[in-house]
């Protein structure tokens, strides 16, 4: 018997410990996007890692993208997908497709998943209790997205009550505003919107890089933690650019909002949300606000 195998699954359990006690009972919001929704053995690494939160004694709940998916659809249906920098130009008809994937498609395939493994899910969007109440989006230089919306308030009300039931929420990033009229919003800022509503410990962003790097183009430059002012510093020196400047804006809306820590992280790494959690490494990177408390236990 191989038992050197067996002790070193027993110490990855055991360093596993702290951080079990200390994030049991806390809300862990995660991102789902990216090509960890498209590769079939990335989807079912992700869908074990909620599963295994949710047995471990936290609160996972999933927003998810589907940007690919929608335009799939878009292009069978004969229809080319407009964008104006990385946002989807939307009119009522894209609106329509993008509810249907997104809380469709891919909302109930995500609960078929998690129900396979075990985990009682449920598949809503930002109209469902008005849990997203929007806005339109005009961007920054004044030009008309469409039905393209930011997030005005979250309510928390059906999301509660679905955590409080024991179901994990999937939420599509749908929203409704005070006409009635639906709205496509950007994935990643209506995980922070809610994830700040709920007063989350974590949000997890799944992207297709590293993380955040000092070279975008040096993996082995990954910068493993910062805080708010340090991430606020890099992005004015330049050192953070390009694409990922609305992903760390984002992550800072988060911490503004509340959130104790963002995490940024590969998708494209099997078990990256465990790595990342139960490890004292990790495996992406973290911005926290640099409180007191997270400096004394240095536990991520």
């Amino acid at each position: 018997m191989d038992y050197d195998s067996y002790i070193k699954k027993a110490e990855v359990l055991i360093e596993a410990i702290p951080y079990i006690r200390k994030f049991r009972g806390f809300i862990v919001v995660v991102k789902y996007g990216g090509a960890a929704m498209l590769d079939e053995d990335l989807k079912k690494a992700v869908i074990t890692d909620i599963a295994m939160l949710k047995y471990l004694g936290l609160y996972p709940i999933i927003v998810h993208g589907g940007g690919k998916e929608i335009s799939s659809l878009l292009k069978r249906l004969g229809k080319e997908s407009v964008f104006i920098d990385g946002l989807r130009v939307t009119d009522e008809e894209t609106a329509s497709v993008a509810e249907m994937v997104l809380s469709g498609h891919i909302g109930k395939g995500l609960v078929e998943d998690l129900e396979a493994v075990g985990i009682h899910a449920c598949s809503i969007n930002g109209k469902d209790g008005h849990t997203l109440l929007s806005e339109k989006k005009i961007d920054e230089k004044g030009r008309d997205l469409g039905f393209v919306g930011s997030v005005k308030k979250v309510d928390p009300t059906l999301i509660d009550t679905l955590l409080d039931a024991d179901f994990i929420p999937v939420i599509s990033p749908v929203g409704v505003d005070e006409d009635g009229n639906t709205y496509n919003i950007n994935a990643d800022y209506a995980a922070s919107a809610i994830a700040g509503a709920l007063g989350a410990q974590k949000l997890v962003f799944m992207t297709d890089v590293e993380g955040i790097l000092m070279d975008k183009d040096d993996p082995s430059t990954l910068i493993r933690r910062l805080n708010a002012e340090e991430a606020r510093t890099y992005i004015e020196k330049g050192i953070i650019k390009g694409g990922m400047i609305p992903k760390t804006e984002c992550c800072l809306d988060a911490i503004e909002k509340g959130v104790k820590s963002v995490h940024v992280l590969d998708g494209r790494t099997p078990h990256s949300i465990l790595l990342e959690v139960f490890t004292s490494q990790g495996i992406g990177t973290m911005i926290n606000s640099m409180d007191k408390e997270d400096v004394e236990d240095g536990l991520h």
